[in-house]
């Protein structure tokens, strides 16, 4: 199973029907919420979380809708309660065992999203530059879909100023003919990755880039009245900009991860410790920006994808430290680029010695 996300081209009136199933959606989720968490708190009730769903469906259809207040919920699919509801059942379970901590309410400002879903279930969804969505009608995608798909349940999410839609296609992709049988990779700050058939690959920093503006932005905002239409406004701008940053990261992971997924056989990469590398101070922004811990996410899917397997290299093993000419270790500063063994007078780049390393790194028995 995989998934498939495309940007949607709409106009001012579809860009509002998006926003109010999105509000919709969040009404909802906080009332159900509410009653939810005040039948909690009186211990003389008790009730299922799937008969209080199941209850408040019937409220909502037969009297909130009718309330003149929440009269404007009729206009709305639907559907998008119905998922709403499915969200905050599953966020209660989650809750009880112990997996999240207790569901808070949803704001506007931590994003716009919902879901629809075919109520007769699986339906297609044409190749071309249209997409049909249950419930809501047909609208235009800024890149087409190459083939026809199977699918049910659709995701809306907004990023930035721009609508998306997902969803899930329940099949396997085709198996690929890599080209290499094996690479170790190292990863740094300096180059993203050094890969030991000697290629290199250097990250942009979309947030170092960005930062300048970002702060001129968050100090404009600052000094603007509370929740004004100005400050809302330079709001959207700094969403904006921090989508801008995200897309770019996520350009260069999904390229490269793609690359190394469809042409090694076997991949060998450390296995990092983000949240300890991002507690010193002096490299979690670079560490952020860069996106460590999503190059491992998505090169784990992706193995499995594309049918390459994935090893990860003990944290603790000296990669950086150790000659990979002749096994000879030694201190390695961050500020010493230049690995010069002291034992065989090996000369070589700190990062690519490392990946040989990676490479030819046997577990313990």
């Amino acid at each position: 199973m995989f998934a498939i996300k495309r940007a949607l081209k709409l106009n001012k009136s579809e860009a509002t029907l998006m926003a109010k199933h999105a509000g919709f959606r969040r009404v909802v989720y906080n009332i159900a919420l509410s009653f939810r968490k005040s039948l909690y708190d009186d211990s003389t009730i008790k009730i299922s979380d799937s008969k209080f769903i199941g209850t408040f469906k019937k409220y909502l259809t037969n009297t909130l809708k009718k309330l003149p207040e929440f009269s404007w919920m009729q206009e709305m699919s639907s559907r998008v309660y119905q998922n709403a509801l499915i969200d905050l059942q599953t966020a209660f379970k989650r809750y009880c065992s112990g997996l999240a901590k207790h569901p808070v309410f949803a704001k506007r400002s931590k994003g716009q999203s919902f879901t629809v879903d075919d109520s007769n279930g699986k339906m297609l969804v044409a190749s071309g530059n249209v997409i049909k969505i249950p419930t809501l009608g047909t609208f235009k995608l800024h890149e087409p879909l190459e083939q026809s798909y199977i699918s049910q349940t659709f995701n809306l999410t907004k990023e930035g100023n721009r609508w998306y839609v997902s969803f899930c296609v329940d099949a396997e992709r085709l198996p690929v003919q890599h080209t290499q049988e094996s690479v170790g990779i190292d990863l740094g700050i300096k180059s993203f990755t050094t890969l030991s058939n000697t290629q290199v690959f250097d990250a942009p920093k979309p947030l170092k880039q960005a930062k300048t503006k970002l702060l001129k932005l968050q100090r404009k905002a600052s000094k603007q009245v509370k929740r004004s239409q100005n400050q809302r406004k330079t709001y959207d701008k700094i969403r904006n900009l921090h989508n801008r940053i995200a897309c770019i990261r996520k350009d260069f992971l999904h390229k490269l991860t793609t690359f190394l997924a469809k042409t090694f056989k076997l991949i060998k990469i450390e296995d990092l410790n983000v949240k300890g590398m991002m507690s010193n101070h002096k490299l979690a922004g670079a560490i952020a920006d860069l996106g460590f811990y999503e190059f491992r996410r998505q090169l784990e899917y992706k193995c499995l994808m594309y049918g390459s397997k994935l090893e990860l290299v003990n944290q603790w093993f000296p990669s950086s430290k150790t000659c990979s000419n002749c096994g000879h270790k030694q201190d390695m500063p961050l500020s010493v680029r230049t690995y010069e063994c002291g034992n065989c007078g090996m000369v070589m780049d700190r990062d690519l010695n490392a990946a040989f390393n990676i490479l030819n790194y046997q577990p313990s028995a």
